[in-house]
């Protein structure tokens, strides 16, 4: 279940001092981020995929973060959209897994720029994913403070639990729960409106993410990209990537290549009416990729480009 008919751009109040700064259409690089407010401090949610598009979000939290700066940053996982902003919040003590700070260098924002501006075909293509970002000009400020599997904050007299759930969506993501107010910031271990891509995997990690905070004492829930959900959009995305891991694990062992099993899967979403409403649906390619290679280590998975090339394929209807 979702909560789409509040779905706009900007900073929600969801009660308890924890708000959501969401943008619409939640796609590629249309993040969400979060702000939890304590006693004279506050506690940041991972910033956006520009410095134009955070200094909004920042000026928009002004209004909380007069009177309660933010302190802490904590990026959920190493994607641009998610921490290309951090320089902004630099006063801030910046926490994430150690394997997001590891992962954080390997696509460095000047990379994405030369893409934005790159001629002919490679670049049309990347510009058709994130031609509306600016991505030069971007210092990538890396964590400051890193942990493994959890770690408790106390920001502003608030108690915050950070959960490594990676890896999953990357190699290292977390959730960001604050239990007195019953909420859960998921980063992209849930897209709402959108189809998951999972990047690193396995898928059964991602599964176990989404039946522990199933299991959790939890109300309202901010996904990394779309509108805020409950327990309900939780079990979706967890059908989701069951419904792939199953069916993507026969074909492989039936003999099928990963992207014959691709194109099936996809025109198999695509009648469905719970997962083939979803946008972006063409990111089956990669979580196929994922799948093959956690069946089998030799399996070669195409480079990125390929892969965006794929995915743009399949949700352009080519047979190719």
């Amino acid at each position: 279940m979702s909560t789409s008919e509040g779905y706009r751009r900007g900073l929600h109040e969801l009660g308890d001092g924890c708000h959501a700064y969401l943008q619409p259409d939640g796609s590629w690089g249309w993040s969400n981020a979060g702000l939890v407010v304590g006693d004279g401090a506050s506690l940041l949610v991972d910033t956006l995929f520009d410095l134009p598009l955070t200094r909004t979000m920042l000026d928009e939290m002004v209004v909380h973060t007069r009177t309660a700066p933010i302190v802490t940053l904590v990026n959920t996982h190493a994607n641009g959209d998610h921490c290309y902003g951090n320089e902004l919040v630099g006063q801030a003590e910046i926490v994430a897994s150690v394997a997001t700070a590891h992962e954080m260098s390997e696509v460095p924002p000047a990379m994405l720029a030369a893409l934005n501006a790159a001629p002919g075909e490679v670049g049309d293509l990347f510009r058709s994913f994130f031609g509306a970002f600016q991505f030069d000009g971007i210092t990538l400020t890396p964590p400051t403070r890193t942990f493994e599997r959890r770690l408790d904050l106390e920001v502003g007299g608030r108690h915050v639990e950070l959960i490594e759930v990676g890896p999953a969506h990357t190699a290292g993501d977390t959730i960001v729960v604050v239990p007195d107010a019953k909420t859960v910031y998921t980063g992209d271990i849930l897209f709402i409106g959108g189809t998951p891509i999972v990047w690193a995997g396995p898928l059964s990690n991602w599964v176990a993410a989404c039946d522990l905070m199933l299991g959790m004492d939890i109300e309202t829930v901010v996904p990394g990209h779309g509108p805020l959900t409950d327990k309900g959009g939780i079990a979706q995305v967890r059908d989701y990537l069951d419904f792939v891991e199953r069916e993507a694990t026969a074909r492989h062992d039936a003999g099928l290549d990963a992207w014959d099993t691709a194109r099936e899967l996809a025109r198999t979403i695509g009648a469905r009416e719970d997962f083939g409403t979803w946008g972006e649906f063409g990111r089956i390619a990669v979580n196929v990729e994922t799948v093959f290679r956690s069946l089998d280590p030799s399996h070669t998975t195409p480079d990125v480009v390929e892969q965006f090339r794929r995915m743009a394929r399949l949700e352009a209807g080519s047979p190719a």
